[in-house]
């Protein structure tokens, strides 16, 4: 709820508290069924099971961002109230994106994306780096490779390429716009944290890519584990929600 100058103490004994407001995708109703569908089929998933995910996405890094300043007052448990949140849309101006990737066992490889991920980009990357390191990872063929879905991963030349390496791994059935569940939404958030505290700041794209690259490689390992044993978690928060937002 945003409010204007009223008598703080008085909010205060209503049982509101001011915080900056919950950032979400806007989901759209099928977003949400799709989402609610996956949480449905994993729900018996144990951490045994999401360790055998490599996790991947891609996110873009803005030289100059906005500081996110604008604040809200709540009442205790309304933060994934929709009157509480803010949805989250791509800002723009100069900017650095990367494509990663990360399971239990290690954190992959960071490339830098020229432009934007096109499919022959993606197709060469899955190619040189997400198929040797599955196969090393996982020799029996029973890992999951998580991908979510924008347009160049359901290009034809990257499901042909898919569809050749079947038996080799398993392609992770996954819902639209669902950042609440993928955990390396909190890999990037972190590296976004560790830029904001460098001084000076990058003053261009060249030292941009340069931080992003060392913030990801001073990731510990106990920190993308604990995402991954999250993943029970999250999936019951999206049954809880039925598919809507939740608080991660």
């Amino acid at each position: 709820m945003f409010v204007g100058k009223l008598d703080l103490h008085c909010i205060h004994r209503m049982g509101y508290g001011s915080r900056r407001p919950v950032r979400t995708p806007l989901l759209s109703a099928v977003s949400k069924i799709k989402q609610l569908q996956f949480a449905q089929e994993h729900k018996d998933w144990t951490v045994k099971h999401w360790k055998k995910i490599m996790w991947s996405d891609e996110s873009r890094f803005q030289l100059h961002h906005a500081d996110g300043r604008v604040r809200i007052w709540q009442k205790q448990h309304e933060s994934m109230h929709p009157t509480c949140m803010s949805t989250t849309l791509q800002a723009g101006g100069g900017s650095v994106m990367v494509w990663g990737m990360f399971s239990w066992h290690d954190l992959g490889p960071l490339i830098h994306v020229e432009q934007c991920l096109n499919s022959t980009t993606y197709l060469s990357i899955t190619a040189g780096q997400v198929h040797p390191i599955l196969l090393m990872a996982y020799p029996n063929g029973d890992g999951f490779f998580q991908q979510d879905n924008v347009p160049c991963h359901g290009a034809r030349i990257v499901q042909e390429w898919f569809q050749e390496h079947e038996g080799e791994f398993t392609l992770l059935r996954w819902p639209p716009q669902s950042p609440d569940l993928n955990p390396i939404e909190h890999v990037w958030d972190e590296i976004k944290r560790a830029i904001r505290q460098l001084v000076p700041q990058p003053s261009n794209l060249t030292e941009l890519n340069s931080a992003i690259h060392q913030a990801w490689c001073q990731i510990p390992c106990i920190a993308f584990q604990h995402l991954v044993e999250s993943m029970p978690r999250r999936i019951t928060a999206v049954l809880k929600a039925k598919g809507g937002p939740t608080k991660y």
